[in-house]
């Protein structure tokens, strides 16, 4: 049987840690999985190296925000990754890949969730691997990166200009945190959860369609987004029937991007 053993020092490289950390990789474990980012000075103690997973299939979508990105982006497939640290971050060579379907409707908290249990299987995996040294490293391909950088607030905002799909799984990709968003009279409105609709219509992209009772569309350029769960500023989430009990939505609104005429 395996035991881990959980140091979470408030700073990194404070002496106590540093030297409690050489005994222990001297002494008794010889491999470190870090939970965050470590100085080299830390991770180049073990003998047998750190490892870390990473909720992508290296070298696609190295970053902070591998799952968001890579429903954006419309992937049906990703998995989670292996691999030794080194310098340049998500960078190092593979230990171990294992692959997972992107549903058509899968949120980003749905792919999250599922990674979880699969991540688990893969590090325990990736242990006995490097501890019985029956496993050979592999070198990622740079010329197949794709980058995944961190998702701050301004990125969330939805341009209702773009394509359904698109549209779509932008949405499901931000989805439940930290949520697309547009601007509904001034307030910023967290969209959550949404259908796809292809219907041709006239109507300006951020149109909002609406019968003021049960549903809340809103036209994108080849067809609609119907919401289903949306949050308003100062106000919790909520479904759409809810939501249009006690707000109505003014005749002709647009969602607009900010800068966008």
């Amino acid at each position: 049987s395996m035991v881990f053993l959980v140091l979470q020092p408030e700073r990194l490289e404070v002496e106590r840690f540093l030297t409690a950390t050489a005994l222990i990789c001297k002494l008794i474990y010889k491999l470190l999985l870090p939970f965050r980012m470590l100085p080299e000075i830390v991770w180049a103690m073990p003998k047998l190296g750190t490892f870390n997973l990473h909720g992508s299939l290296l070298p696609k979508y190295r970053g902070a925000a591998p799952i968001n990105w890579a429903i954006i982006k419309g992937e049906i497939e990703t998995g989670v990754t292996t691999f030794f640290l080194q310098q340049e971050i998500d960078t190092g060579d593979i230990l171990f890949q294992e692959k997972m379907l992107i549903e058509e409707n899968d949120t980003a908290g749905d792919v999250h969730d599922r990674m979880m249990l699969l991540g688990a299987k893969v590090v325990l995996k990736t242990v006995q691997s490097v501890e019985t040294q029956t496993i050979k490293p592999i070198p990622q391909n740079d010329n197949f990166a794709v980058l995944a950088p961190k998702i701050f607030h301004e990125t969330c905002e939805i341009n209702f200009e773009d394509s359904t799909q698109k549209v779509y799984n932008f949405i499901r990709g931000l989805s439940p945190y930290p949520a697309a968003w547009t601007t509904l009279d001034g307030l910023e409105l967290k969209i959550i959860q949404t259908t796809k609709l292809l219907e041709p219509h006239n109507l300006i992209a951020g149109s909002v369609v609406t019968n003021d009772k049960h549903f809340i569309r809103i036209a994108t350029n080849d067809g609609f987004i119907e919401v289903h769960e949306l949050q308003l500023q100062g106000r919790k989430r909520m479904k759409t029937k809810e939501f249009l009990n006690g707000y109505k939505i003014p005749p002709e609104t647009q969602l607009k991007q900010h800068g966008r005429k």
